[in-house]
């Protein structure tokens, strides 16, 4: 149907455009499931839970989660640069999708103490001399004080709390308050967290 040329060519150069992205697009929806189930195993076992575990979560062979991440290191730094992106990237879509910047800002720090429960058993890997694990604190840091910092500046403006709140005072208060909640079912680390970011608002 088409006029000269190599057209069996120009069809598979159409097709391989196409096929590319969608691969790169299941690589990554793959990888985000694999990332979630680790997570949430994280949460139950800690971070040495079994990977076979893992892959049963996944609905993946063993061999599958290796393949993607060859050793435990790199799945647990991956989980946690997962997480963080996660509550990152909501930020600014719960600042468009809520009723009021006070309203977005209590939901973000909601979903920040769930990334604080995927850190079980996180803390004493992170003290670890493994270089893997080295720079995770600065990009938590880097990437979500900025976010609560942009929460915090719309919710001043709204007038609903006073200005000048600092970003990471708050993220370091609501992560002291989660402190051994895995440890004691009597303490609820999201009834206190509530408290203080009602306390903010200007009554």
């Amino acid at each position: 149907m088409c006029d000269g040329g190599s057209p069996g060519v120009s069809g598979g150069e159409s097709e391989s455009g196409a096929a590319g992205p969608r691969k790169r697009a299941d690589a990554r929806r793959n990888e985000a499931t694999l990332l979630n189930a680790a997570a949430a195993a994280f949460v139950e076992s800690g971070v040495n839970v079994p990977v076979r575990d893992i892959a049963t979560r996944a609905r993946v062979g063993v061999g599958t989660i290796y393949r993607h991440f060859p050793t435990r290191a790199d799945l647990i730094v991956a989980v946690y640069r997962h997480q963080v992106e996660a509550c990152a990237e909501a930020g600014p879509t719960l600042l468009a999708e809520s009723d009021t910047p006070h309203h977005a800002l209590a939901r973000w720090i909601g979903m920040f103490i769930d990334f604080l429960a995927t850190k079980h058993g996180l803390a004493e890997v992170l003290r670890s001399d493994d270089t893997a694990f080295q720079t995770l604190h600065a990009y938590f840091i880097d990437r979500l004080v900025p976010v609560c910092a942009e929460l915090l500046e719309a919710t001043a403006a709204a007038g609903e709390i006073r200005p000048g709140q600092d970003a990471y005072e708050l993220l370091r208060g609501v992560g002291n308050l989660c402190v051994g909640a895995g440890s004691d079912p009597r303490y609820n680390p999201r009834h206190l967290v509530e408290l203080l970011i009602t306390g903010l608002r200007i009554h």
